[in-house]
């Protein structure tokens, strides 16, 4: 029988476009709770084929700024209210969320006066937005859900934050973008589900072809080889490990450097996360949904 506790990957994709993979989202499913981890490019499309209720994601947590994990923002924030959504809508994340969200008010200014004000009459309760700048040590809780947050390696962007979310005894965390790093070790200890990225520097040459050498090694360097994460898996043993914000997609043979190069350093379960993978996260963690 499935839990209550499940994380669906909606958008396992990097900054480059693609038809198959969309925007980093990652939609964490806890009792009544929906808790929606970042908001990259098609984030509101992948909810919308979860069925109709997106309207209803309670919390938005950003693990950072770069753009591809935010720029579905504006549609959630603003469709959903369209759509029926009548309370605030609530962003935590690290320094410059509230700057950014408040920026967002100011560039949908004239939409939201005529669909406010004019046309629609729609509420401001449902297009109000309550933002706040968090750090490590941020922990939130409603019921029997606790978020903590903590700081990942993804250096220059600083800060960079990962997620630990329990409920009911079980653990899914979730590394954002990092570099091999000890704080996500520390944190993600006693981890059911880890959701962590990944990069596969042949397949990410391949495909980079109009990057300079110097973007090339900058990405690679600021996240984690397939080597490496075994090496981390192996120091949390998750009871699953799945891949998600895959950079090397669609070039063939990623996935085959991915799987074999983690293989090299860690034995345990590890799965190559697609756009809505879905994982139950009960008493065995499981794919319930591949894509």
């Amino acid at each position: 029988m499935p839990s209550d506790f499940t994380v669906t990957l909606l958008g396992t994709s990097s900054p480059s476009p693609s038809i198959d993979r969309f925007g980093s989202s990652t939609l964490v499913e806890a009792g009544d709770l929906w808790l929606l981890f970042d908001c990259g490019r098609g984030a509101i499309q992948r909810l919308l084929q979860l069925g109709p209720d997106y309207p209803r994601v309670d919390r938005v947590f950003l693990t950072h700024l770069h753009s591809d994990h935010v720029v579905g923002i504006p549609d959630l924030w603003l469709t959903a209210w369209i759509m029926g959504r009548k309370s605030a809508f609530k962003v935590w994340g690290p320094e410059g969320t509230t700057d950014m969200m408040a920026h967002l008010e100011q560039a949908f200014q004239a939409d939201i006066h005529i669909r406010r004000d004019l046309d629609e009459l729609l509420p401001q309760s449902g297009i109000d937005i309550v933002a706040e700048d968090i750090a490590e040590g941020f922990e939130f809780a409603l019921g029997d859900v606790r978020v903590v947050v903590f700081d990942v390696d993804h250096r220059p962007v600083t800060p960079a934050f990962g997620y630990r979310i329990e409920y009911d005894g079980k653990v899914a965390v979730l590394s954002g973008d990092t570099r091999p790093c000890e704080n996500l070790v520390k944190y993600a200890q006693g981890a059911d589900l880890l959701v962590h990225e990944i990069i596969a520097p042949k397949a990410f040459y391949k495909r980079a072809t109009q990057m300079t050498e110097h973007h090339r090694q900058a990405v690679v360097n600021h996240h984690t080889t397939p080597r490496q994460a075994g090496e981390i898996f192996s120091r949390i043993n998750p009871k699953l490990a799945v891949y998600s914000h895959v950079i090397g997609s669609p070039i063939p043979g990623y996935e085959e450097e991915i799987l074999e190069g983690t293989a090299e350093t860690y034995a345990g379960a590890v799965e190559i996360g697609y756009d809505l993978t879905r994982v139950d996260v009960g008493e065995d963690v499981k794919i319930v949904s591949l894509r």
